[in-house]
């Protein structure tokens, strides 16, 4: 498929699992990426393995909101322009409400919410002056349902589809589409020792990254230019499941 020939995306928390999936399957698919995150080896290895006319690595902390100018102008520089912003970089973590200290809460709010609303920043005025562009937004299943004592995740995650909404309606006049993929339970390298309930997935099994990638990507495309505000589940039917009972 070469559904995003031509097209130029940034893309967050990059270097491995998930955001790893989507710079192979842009890159697949036609599309030239920068790749950002703070993991710098394995960051610059990905863009290596993907090639130099297809890819670059930046180090790019996205709970800095100075960094991301930087981190824009230099998609533009090296690949000509921006047309597609994938906001993945997130933290997880969590633990009981009384415990749940002052700096573990900020981070996750400074990474998982403030990195996607400095992107959005930096990104969706440069895709506007050109004429148009995709954001993708990466929430979770647990950006529409609680979960126990995960309180900044939670939050964060939520707070991701307030600003893709948000976001959606004030750029929609300037041709740039923002959306939302919430997965549900992946099979990541850092999932992989975790023991899955699978009767609690009525697909019966987690899900594999390029079957996110795959939804990512077709967001990214022209094939959903008429698709924005939107929150696209990839969770099996996990939140459907609990909606039914």
């Amino acid at each position: 498929m070469s559904r995003l020939t031509g097209k130029t995306a940034l893309i967050t928390g990059a270097a491995r699992g998930l955001g790893a999936a989507y710079v192979r399957r842009f890159v697949a698919e036609g599309a030239r990426v920068l790749v950002t995150d703070v993991i710098d080896e394995e960051g610059r290895l990905l863009a290596e393995e993907m090639g130099a006319d297809a890819a670059d690595y930046l180090r790019l902390d996205v709970s800095c909101g100075e960094s991301w100018g930087t981190a824009a102008d230099r998609c533009v520089e090296r690949f000509g322009r921006i047309d597609i912003l994938v906001n993945n970089a997130g933290v997880g973590g969590g633990g009981a409400l009384e415990t749940t200290s002052d700096d573990q809460w900020e981070r996750q709010i400074a990474v998982n919410l403030g990195g996607v609303f400095y992107g959005m920043r930096a990104c969706i005025p440069r895709m506007a002056a050109a004429g148009g562009g995709s954001v993708i937004n990466i929430s979770s299943i647990n950006g529409v349902r609680g979960n126990r004592e995960r309180y900044g995740y939670v939050a964060s995650k939520f707070g991701v589809i307030g600003l893709t909404k948000a976001a959606a309606l004030d750029f929609a006049a300037a041709g740039v589409r923002v959306n939302a993929v919430l997965p549900g339970m992946i099979s990541t390298p850092m999932t992989a020792g975790l023991k899955v309930d699978t009767s609690l997935i009525p697909l019966g099994r987690p899900g594999g990254m390029d079957e996110v990638a795959q939804v990512v990507a077709f967001l990214a495309s022209d094939e959903a230019s008429y698709v924005t505000g939107a929150e696209f589940l990839v969770d099996g039917g996990v939140v459907q499941k609990v909606v039914g009972q």
